[in-house]
Formats: structure tokens, C-alpha cells, sequence
């Protein structure tokens, strides 16, 4: 993986990580997520007219990255309202490399060397000790860990069938723009049955705040579609979940959060990995 490449990521984990404080900070998360997919939507419309379409054989891979999306976004919207940021965002990002690499693996042929599979350990286990592994033990009901779980879950699905999906496109622009055009939708439906309008409303703070959080996770997302293209899905994804470490310095900064030592010592971890995901395997 190129330094270019492995820049850019990191740039997409800090854009993943602000997107993410947003929804958590907000009292009503359907709508802001709602509101993000929207806007995430309305900025990818200028790829879809000025892109050439994807090729056929992609959009099956489209429409069922869509589906996913629409579950990570559900029980992504569930783990925040059970479960602590500093619990669930861990949990989630944690959980998807090693499904990731595993997926690659079995469907799309990839054989992981030395140097992935070491990184993919390191960012993985630096990323679950974030967790609030004590707390979750004393907790009756495990319901927000679980939600985070299957978040993870989600997030391995669609990042393998969009890593197929924008090889098979011919233009992974093209294909990152049409997915958050269809992605926009579902949401916003369920919202419009809920409440019988639509979640934009122009004269509201909080809309123009998701409609941003949108367009900063399609720049993110949109990166890392494009850097799967060039590098291994493992190592991408894995290097993505540094996203982590910037949320621990926008929960410090911004949430109120403290910077335990045991967390210091995760993000050291997870650094180590990122080197050793950079180095040729």
C-alpha cells in the first residue's frame, strides 16, 4: 500500500470519526442519520450525471451494498441509543477487519501475507480493548454490545461486496455515487412514515448539520471504495478503523470524555498496526 494511498485513508477515518460524533450527540438519530444520507445523496448526484454508469455485472453488488448499508445504519442507530460512544464505536469498528479479511479471503480470492494478517491483529485487538469490556460484564442486558456486534457484522458485508463491486463497476466514482444516491432513500422513508413529513426542514440548524455529516461521509466512504481498488480489502478496512484514535480526541474535546491510560496504550496498539499495514507483504 502506497503512502498516497494509505494518506488518503487516514483522511476518510477522521471524516468517518466527526460524522460519527455528530449522530451520537444528537436527540433524534433517525433524523440526523436520515438528514446524513441525504445529504450524502444530494452531493454524489453530480457523479452519477458526469461518471459513466457502472457495468452491469456491478450492480448487483449496488443494490445489495445498499441493503447493507440500510441495516448498518438501523442497528448502528440502535447501538447509540443503548449502548455509551465509548462502548458501541469501538465495538462496531472493531469487529469488522478480521470479518473483512476472512470475507475477502473466501470470495474474492484474496491470499493474505505475513505483514496483513499481523496488522489486521494489531489494529483489531487495539481497537476491542477500547471497549468497556468491565462495564459490559456487569451489564444484565447485553443488547447495546450485541447491536454494535451485528454494526460490525454489517460493516464486513457491504465493505467486501463494495471492494467486488467497484472492481467489476469500471469506474469506482461512478459506482461510491450511485450507491449514496440509492442509500439516501430508505431512511428517509421510514422517517417520513413515522412522522408523516420529511426530515429536511431549511430553517433548522440541525438539518444543515446532518445534511453536512452526509457529504463528509460520502467523501469518506468514497475514498475508501476507491483505495480498495489498489490494496487489499483487509488492509484498507483495518487501516480505516483508525478512526478510532480521532475519536477519542473529538470525545476528549468535544464530548466531554476522558483519555484513560488503558485507552492510550489501545491507541498505541492501533498505530503499531497501521505501520505494519503499510509495509509490503
Amino acid at each position: 500500500m502506497s503512502l498516497a494511498v494509505i494518506g488518503l485513508v487516514l483522511a476518510a477515518a477522521l471524516l468517518h470519526a466527526s460524522w460519527n460524533a455528530l449522530l451520537k450527540s444528537s436527540a433524534d438519530r433517525l433524523a440526523s442519520l436520515s438528514l446524513m444520507t441525504i445529504g450524502a445523496g444530494v452531493a454524489a448526484i453530480p457523479l452519477v450525471i458526469w461518471r459513466p454508469l457502472p457495468q452491469a455485472e456491478s450492480w448487483f453488488y449496488i443494490i445489495l451494498s445498499g441493503i447493507l448499508h440500510t441495516g448498518y445504519n438501523l442497528f448502528l442507530i440502535r447501538a447509540y441509543k443503548i449502548g455509551d460512544f465509548g462502548q458501541s464505536y469501538p465495538i462496531a469498528r472493531g469487529s469488522s477487519p478480521l470479518l473483512v479479511a476472512l470475507g475477502a479471503a473466501l470470495f474474492a480470492g484474496e491470499q493474505p501475507g505475513l505483514y496483513t494478517v499481523l496488522g489486521i491483529a494489531l489494529v483489531s485487538a487495539g481497537i476491542v480493548s477500547l471497549a468497556n469490556l468491565r462495564s459490559m460484564g456487569k451489564r444484565e442486558n447485553l443488547s447495546g454490545p450485541a447491536a454494535a456486534f451485528a454494526t460490525g457484522a454489517f460493516i464486513a458485508a457491504y465493505t467486501v461486496t463494495d471492494g467486488i463491486g467497484a472492481l467489476l463497476a469500471g469506474d469506482s466514482i461512478s459506482y461510491a455515487g450511485w450507491l449514496f444516491v440509492l442509500d439516501s432513500i430508505p431512511l428517509a422513508l421510514m422517517y417520513w412514515r413515522r412522522h408523516g413529513r420529511s426530515p429536511v426542514a431549511l430553517n433548522e440548524r440541525e438539518t444543515w448539520i446532518g445534511l453536512a455529516g452526509g457529504m463528509m461521509s460520502l467523501l469518506a466512504y468514497g475514498i475508501v471504495i476507491w483505495a480498495v481498488t489498489l490494496a487489499p480489502m483487509g488492509m484498507v478496512s483495518a487501516l480505516r478503523e483508525t478512526s478510532v484514535l480521532f475519536a477519542l480526541l473529538i470525545g476528549a474535546l468535544f464530548l466531554g470524555e476522558r483519555l484513560t491510560l488503558r485507552r492510550v496504550l489501545s491507541c498505541l496498539v492501533i498505530a503499531a498496526g497501521a505501520v505494519v499495514l503499510g509495509m509490503r507483504h
